[in-house]
């Protein structure tokens, strides 16, 4: 073959491997976040044990709790801190859990979705999706209509609801490959 063929040739591989990586990522945005299901990468620091850390200050970021931008979620206390550059805690509010937790370790954001109908029925917005435990996926979002009503025991789900006003924080600041530490 001429050396123009071959590249002709070179050309249109490159560009069709690029097409499917991109379709690829562009899939990757709607697929159910337990397929896709990533594992802790790490353990919080030994001295997250079990949060409040601080009596007097419930509202502080637990000691342990990792560095850099990251968003925290106490699984006992059932509070979220979005925390800046420089540990500095930018907002922190209380969240209503599902009815499976995450195991407390470090992941990263996954998938994200605007709106989508939850687990339990509910139309639900600003969807952060992080991991999946016993065959659900677990992640951040806020009830359209508002709520933040306990889920229904018999079910299985990983949704952590939020207020919307929470639910918009968390959408702004919680990014695809954003670090997330579960503590107990």
């Amino acid at each position: 073959m001429p050396s123009s063929s071959a590249g002709i040739v070179t050309g249109l591989v490159t560009a069709a491997l690029v097409t499917i990586g991109v379709l690829a990522h562009q899939a990757s945005d709607g697929v159910p976040g337990d397929l896709g299901r990533t594992r802790a990468t790490t353990s919080p620091a030994p001295g997250a044990t079990k949060a409040p850390r601080d009596r007097r200050h419930p509202d502080a970021l637990p000691a342990g709790s990792g560095t850099g931008e990251r968003v925290v979620y106490s699984v006992d206390d059932d509070r979220v801190w979005l925390v800046g550059p420089g540990n500095g805690v930018r907002r922190t509010f209380g969240v209503s859990p599902g009815t499976v937790d995450p195991a407390p370790g470090v992941y990263t954001v996954t998938s994200r979705s605007n709106q989508v109908t939850g687990s339990d029925g509910v139309p639900i917005e600003h969807v952060v999706r992080f991991t999946g435990a016993e065959g659900v996926a677990v992640g951040f979002s806020a009830a359209v209509d508002g709520s933040t009503s306990k889920p229904d025991p018999d079910r299985r789900t990983g949704g952590i609801r939020e207020s919307r006003a929470d639910g918009d924080a968390m959408w702004e600041f919680a990014t695809i490959g954003r670090q997330v530490v579960v503590v107990p």
